[in-house]
């Protein structure tokens, strides 16, 4: 059976390997919108020098919500086909990338693929284990989507497209509220992101995944927060059972999903840092995400500050 004609959403503000790959999989009706801010953007100039099937968008400055979910909003709202695929521009898209997850809908409706995030820099390394369970597991468990590799149709939207646009624009997390109003299956399939680069860059990326949790999921953080104290305690006075316990978790989840790294072995240090890592990002009332400051007081009040 051919697939309908799909509707890639990337943003960017750069034409990246990414985009070539993309660009390189559409078929006929096909469609790939590079979704930037402004003009400003670097991104912006090709407009007119695109491949085949990609065109720029410009999404303008968010007001009351994040860039990204701005950008997706804009995306969405120009895209002229029925089936969407949302990704990102920080890890490879194998040529049969795009086939493969219209091939996943056909069999089981809307899908998401699976990230594995590795650290650039030492902090982002240490929190890799933390986001093989919290990221990485949690997708694959079921009902979150990754905004990364994502594929469903408008009708998908549980209570209308006009309503998820409406949350997109009030709010921080663009594939958190796609969760909110679409019901996806995770593939048993990974792909390998980018993370961090500084430290800077990595403790602001904790504090925006432990703020989105806070807000989508609230009794979820409530949870992660008394896991974090408890096996924190346990390594502290039984280092013994505790270490190797941690460690173990994490080298189950890793060889899960078939991350061949040793940070697995940083478990137990993470675990050790981690309450304090997470009240920290709980007490943040602003952070900093793709050059903007955003201060989050709940779910759809979102204000946009200079950095």
């Amino acid at each position: 059976m051919h697939a309908p004609p799909t509707s890639v959403l990337l943003p960017t503000v750069r034409w990246t390997d990414a985009c070539e790959e993309v660009a390189a999989q559409l078929g006929a009706g096909d469609e790939l919108l590079v979704i930037c801010d402004t003009a400003d953007d670097p991104v912006a100039d090709r407009r007119g020098e695109t491949p085949d099937g990609a065109r720029i968008v410009l999404a303008g400055e968010p007001e009351g919500c994040s860039g990204k979910a701005n950008a997706i909003a804009a995306g969405m709202a120009a895209a002229t086909n029925d089936r969407i695929v949302w990704t990102d521009d920080d890890f490879r898209h194998p040529d049969d990338w795009l086939a493969t997850l219209a091939a996943d809908y056909e069999r089981q409706g809307p899908t998401t693929e699976i990230p594995v995030f590795v650290g650039l820099d030492p902090l982002a390394r240490l929190f890799e284990p933390a986001y093989a369970i919290g990221g990485t597991a949690a997708v694959a468990a079921g009902g979150i989507a990754w905004g990364g590799a994502v594929v469903f149709e408008r009708a998908d939207l549980a209570d209308g497209e006009d309503a998820f646009l409406a949350d997109l624009r009030r709010t921080v997390s663009d594939d958190g509220t796609l969760s909110e109003h679409v019901d996806v299956t995770a593939v048993n399939r990974t792909r390998t992101v980018s993370a961090g680069g500084s430290l800077r860059e990595s403790v602001e990326r904790f504090v925006r995944f432990v703020q989105i949790v806070r807000h989508h999921a609230p009794a979820a953080i409530a949870f992660d927060v008394a896991l974090s104290v408890g096996f924190a305690a346990l390594v502290l006075f039984a280092p013994l059972v505790g270490v190797s316990l941690v460690t173990a978790i994490s080298g189950a989840v890793y060889a899960r999903f078939g991350i061949r790294r040793a940070t697995f072995l940083l478990a137990a240090p993470a675990v050790l840092v981690s309450p304090a890592l997470i009240a920290y990002a709980l007490a943040r009332r602003t952070f900093v995400w793709g050059g903007r400051r955003y201060r989050w007081r709940s779910l759809f009040d979102v204000a946009v500050e200079p950095v």
